[in-house]
């Protein structure tokens, strides 16, 4: 797959790509290797969800960074329905979480150099140390929280230098943040790769429990979330709104 085979929905204004896990890797490898080939360009990679979306409608900014992104994968429930009330069905909820689990053992097979950043301090270390003891021959280079303000760029890009060269770089500092600094530094620091994930570091790091695989499969992550983490609730609120919009966006495009 290239990326113009990709087929893609718009959801409220957001472009959010069909991929399966899969292709999205398989994108990101030949991403990667083309970059160590010295003729590849910086790709910018999201996991969006409800929260991204409704971020978006109100920072034009934010809404431009996800349109020029090379990959969007269909990461949030809450964009899986409300494709199917357009009548579209994406073939593959891609998890954010499970993802990087995915990546890290292709990354031990092909001997990938990762830098984490961001989350609390001490929280990127144990997911570094905890992912290379699963994957031997997966190599972090790096993992510090570093910081997602512009003012500190200069200093964050210098120790990410000092860690040598990196084919893909996980970046922690929840949206729109991590977007926007991946957007402005993956180009200086010559990246061939940089994803934006959340809390994906809190959940391999073992600092928030993951949901159990019952409630993966009914769905029911973001409800689990809500149970350990009741400061989300008002991140959360915006879902039914997310929810009635797109239900109205799906009638005004209906015959």
């Amino acid at each position: 797959m290239t990326e113009g085979d990709l087929h893609s929905i718009k959801i409220l204004g957001v472009r959010v790509d069909d991929v399966t896990y899969d292709e999205t890797i398989a994108l990101i490898v030949r991403w990667i290797d083309e970059g160590r080939a010295g003729h590849g360009s910086p790709h910018v990679v999201t996991t969006p969800n409800p929260e991204f979306v409704m971020a978006a409608r109100r920072d034009p900014s934010f809404r431009a960074i996800l349109k020029q992104s090379a990959l969007n994968v269909p990461d949030g429930i809450g964009l899986l329905m409300a494709a199917r009330l357009r009548r579209w069905r994406f073939r593959e909820h891609v998890r954010g979480t499970d993802l990087v689990i995915r990546l890290a053992a292709v990354g031990a097979a092909h001997g990938h150099r990762w830098f984490l950043l961001g989350a609390e301090d001490g929280i990127a270390q144990r997911m570094a140390d905890i992912l290379q003891q699963r994957f031997p021959g997966l190599t972090i280079a790096g993992a510090a929280p570093g910081s997602p303000r512009p003012a500190d760029d200069p200093a964050t890009w210098a120790m990410i230098r000092a860690a040598g060269p990196i084919d893909l770089i996980l970046v922690a500092y929840g949206a729109p943040g991590q977007e926007r600094w991946l957007a402005r530094s993956l180009g200086t620091l010559g990246i061939p790769v940089g994803i934006g994930v959340g809390g994906v570091f809190n959940f391999l790091s073992g600092a928030v429990p993951r949901a159990p695989r019952w409630m993966q499969r009914l769905e029911l992550e973001w409800l689990h979330r809500l149970i350990v983490q009741p400061s989300r609730w008002r991140r959360q609120a915006k879902l039914p709104v997310f929810m009635v919009l797109a239900t109205l966006e799906a009638l005004r495009e209906r015959p």
